[in-house]
């Protein structure tokens, strides 16, 4: 059998080990603490700031709370709350974001929380990863890898065109 037939068999167990080192690298585990699916929204050129989102079940009997973060992306990192009023939407930084026992605190898009990345070094690229560290009052510190995917259009009143400049 020809070579160029036979290397499509011989990357499909490398395609499947990759799939699921994938997978797998989406969950993070720190004792009572999971932390699930970290992802930035990708940005524009020159844009100064992004944001990260993630799931963080605390599934001990004690509350923990999570008080900083870095990344070398970024210049500083903070969390924020938002929330809307009305039509106006209002964010601001908080110290730190509280994890009550037994439960999941989802970082999401629109009400609630999320992690800003300011004075961003680099445009954040769908398909791009980078590390970001995690530091927990009782818990201690967890490094996790950050997979930074596409804005979908609808999120970001029709804007999707602006990221495919190069």
């Amino acid at each position: 059998m020809p070579f160029r037939k036979l290397l499509p068999l011989l990357l499909l167990p490398l395609l499947a080990i990759g799939i699921g080192a994938n997978a797998q690298a989406h969950d993070y585990h720190l004792h009572q603490l999971h932390v699930m699916h970290p992802y930035a929204r990708s940005t524009v050129p020159n844009q100064p700031t992004g944001v990260v989102y993630m799931t963080i079940e605390n599934k001990g009997d004690q509350a923990d709370q999570l008080i900083s973060m870095e990344t070398p992306i970024a210049s500083s990192v903070e969390m924020h709350s938002m929330s809307m009023d009305g039509n106006v939407m209002r964010m601001r930084a908080i110290d730190s974001l509280e994890l009550k026992p037994a439960s999941t605190t989802t970082l999401k898009p629109g009400d609630g929380y999320h992690i800003m990345l300011i004075g961003l070094k680099q445009p954040l690229k769908a398909g791009d990863k980078f590390p970001l560290l995690l530091r927990f009052k009782k818990t201690g510190e967890i490094g996790v890898a950050v997979w930074v995917e596409q804005v979908k259009a609808e999120a970001n009143g029709g804007a999707m065109s602006e990221h495919h400049h190069h």
